[in-house]
């Protein structure tokens, strides 16, 4: 499909030229901008009951979004519209400088989604990582609260809807599969087997075990307050009556289509088999680590990151008195019970515990680092059962804004050998404080910025904080422990892995198996753990690449307000700035610490 080619020339006119301004014009020409960009969110919302419902919204409550190819045609053509509206009616010179920066990330955002229209079928649907056939009863599960009846209705009319929304993600497939796009063989399995899971369980089969979706669906009905006993059985019927007559015909359906495709797909793995897929991972990488690094330079930076940090892992080796080298060491720690909780529920138990220790002395001291703190929440789940065996051992899941929902901190137990001890550290900063939840929420907080910068974000600023957020601790008296300091390395390792392994797959044609084979020689990582990231890398390409980068510029632009600044320079001043203009671009952040620095001198 073509875009009309006078509504990319309109979205593509410069902006007017600069001149000088009054304060009153700056004022007004600035409200004018916001008030854009408030808008152009707000019609992005009506178009997307699924983000409506992410941000505490029950509009559209009883609806999927819609995966249709004309209703992503008409989203791009509404965002070409309102470029457009932006580059017409907004005089950039005239802007203050909290606008500017509004204006740019939001014209760069953009015109990134009219380049990526090119790639628009070049992704995988359906994945191990990500999809909705996990996504949806995941997004019912964690997102769609049920406080009235008509809440208990919207749910089971989603449930319905589910037929409709597996036979749009199914023609999203077989589009791609016909263009020759189609994931690597090995997908097809795991996929499959996740789409088993959802419908496991009663009501769907004789088990004694309700499914998640059942179990979730009788909860919040029984839990409903405006409703009598027989309002609620009827509720409960009608939920039970659409998990076998739509979901269930729906995964069975879907599962069919994939393995039909399992029998064709190949073992290739990287993106270069995709039709132009050298320039595709070129765009992907760009757009993961907001610069442009070619897959050469993000290579050859990983095999630098990898040999610094075997030298500092060698050190705390030396450290503990382990006798060998650093593959020997590896070894030991992957074989050695004495790193690992048992995987029984006594285990599971004793890591979520001790989990909730670590987020609780970080946050006693959270005052040393930070001005400015999160309101909302923080919880420590584990993952559930039915999206487990996929899942990285690891992840975080952003708060409501309202404050209906707090911020998740998962971790996956299916196997407590995937979440070593000496890591419990490393990930908790990571995924919960001073990282994810601190940034992610902190950036929903903002008061001033348009919400779709409190709400938005790129992997690069992200990932790159929350790996900050593992190494700056260490400055300041936390991983007393050699061993969890020794996991700080392990985590950092596996980033400087992944831009090797990353760039391995995608530019350089390795096979799943010399990734692997890298990830034995190189870390410490268990067999299941190299094996989920190996997988995840394949059907992500260049997403992996931008924790290392980003953390690195962000550490960067410390050292250099520290050099210019001398004893003006503040921690919690450089750690606030960051933060509070929500996730840039790591160009855009750059030159905003520039000015900061300037204005501190």
């Amino acid at each position: 499909m073509r875009i009309p080619t006078f509504l990319l020339a309109a979205a593509l006119t410069a902006a007017s030229a600069s001149a000088a301004y009054t304060p009153d014009q700056i004022k007004a020409e600035s409200a004018k901008a916001n008030a854009l960009f408030e808008r152009f969110f707000d019609e992005g919302v009506a178009r997307s009951p699924m983000l409506a419902t992410q941000l505490g919204l029950k509009t559209n409550y009883d609806q999927w979004d819609d995966l249709s190819e004309q209703k992503a045609l008409e989203d791009l053509l509404l965002g070409v519209q309102q470029l457009a509206e932006l580059k017409r009616s907004v005089d950039f010179e005239s802007l203050d400088d909290q606008t500017k920066t509004s204006y740019r990330l939001y014209v760069r955002q953009a015109e990134d989604a009219l380049e990526g229209w090119r790639w628009r079928y070049h992704s995988y649907p359906l994945n191990q990582m990500s999809g909705l056939h996990s996504g949806a009863p995941a997004f019912l599960i964690n997102f769609h609260r049920v406080d009235t009846v008509a809440d208990a209705r919207a749910y089971i009319a989603r449930l319905r809807g589910m037929t409709t929304l597996l036979d749009q993600l199914s023609a999203n497939v077989e589009v791609r599969a016909a263009k020759g796009i189609m994931p690597p063989k090995f997908v097809y399995g795991l996929v499959i087997e996740s789409c088993r899971e959802v419908i496991h369980g009663a009501p769907f089969d004789g088990s004694a075990q309700a499914s998640a979706l059942w179990e979730d669906a009788q909860a919040k009905i029984g839990a409903l307050k405006d409703a009598d006993a027989a309002t609620k059985e009827k509720l409960v019927a009608d939920a039970r009556a659409a998990l076998l007559e739509n979901v269930q015909p729906a995964y069975t359906k879907l599962i069919a289509l994939l393995e039909r495709h399992e029998k064709i797909a190949t073992t290739d793995d990287g993106v270069w088999k995709l039709p132009d897929g050298g320039e595709y991972y070129a765009f992907m990488l760009r757009q993961s680590t907001t610069t442009h690094m070619t897959p050469e330079q993000v290579h050859e930076l990983g095999l630098r990151e990898v040999a610094r940090i075997h030298g500092e892992m060698r050190a705390i080796m030396q450290r503990v008195g382990f006798k060998g080298d650093l593959t020997a060491f590896f070894a030991h720690l992957r074989s050695d019970d004495r790193y690992y909780y048992p995987t029984t529920p006594e285990g599971k138990a004793a890591y979520m515990k001790r989990a909730n220790e670590i987020i609780d002395a970080m946050r006693a001291r959270l005052d040393e680092f930070f001005g400015v703190k999160p309101k909302a929440p923080l919880l420590v789940k584990v993952v559930e059962p039915f999206r487990e065996k996929g899942s990285a051992g690891a992840f975080y899941e952003e708060p409501a804004p309202d404050g209906s929902r707090p911020g998740v901190y998962y971790v996956n137990t299916i196997d407590m050998r995937g979440v070593p001890i000496f890591e419990m550290e490393t990930l908790a900063h990571h995924e919960a404080i001073p990282g994810h939840h601190m940034q992610i929420a902190i950036a929903q907080e903002l008061d001033g910025i348009p919400r779709f910068r409190r709400f938005g974000g790129n992997t690069a600023y992200a990932e790159g904080w929350a790996l900050y957020a593992e190494y700056f601790p260490k400055e300041f008296g936390f991983y007393q422990d050699p061993m969890m300091d020794f996991g700080r390395l392990y985590d950092e390792l596996l980033r400087a892995v992944r831009l090797v392994v990353d760039t391995g797959l995608h530019a350089k044609h390795w096979t799943r198996e010399q990734v692997m084979d890298y990830f034995r020689q190189n870390t410490p990582n268990p067999e299941r753990d190299i094996f989920t990231e190996t997988n995840r890398y394949i059907v992500w390409p260049g997403q992996a690449t931008a924790y290392k980068v980003g953390m690195l510029k962000i550490l960067e632009l410390r050292e250099l307000a520290k050099k210019e600044l001398g004893p003006k320079f503040s921690l919690r001043d450089y750690h606030d700035l960051v933060l509070k203009d929500g996730a840039l671009p790591m160009d855009l952040l750059e030159e905003n610490v520039r000015a900061w620095i300037a204005r501190q001198k």
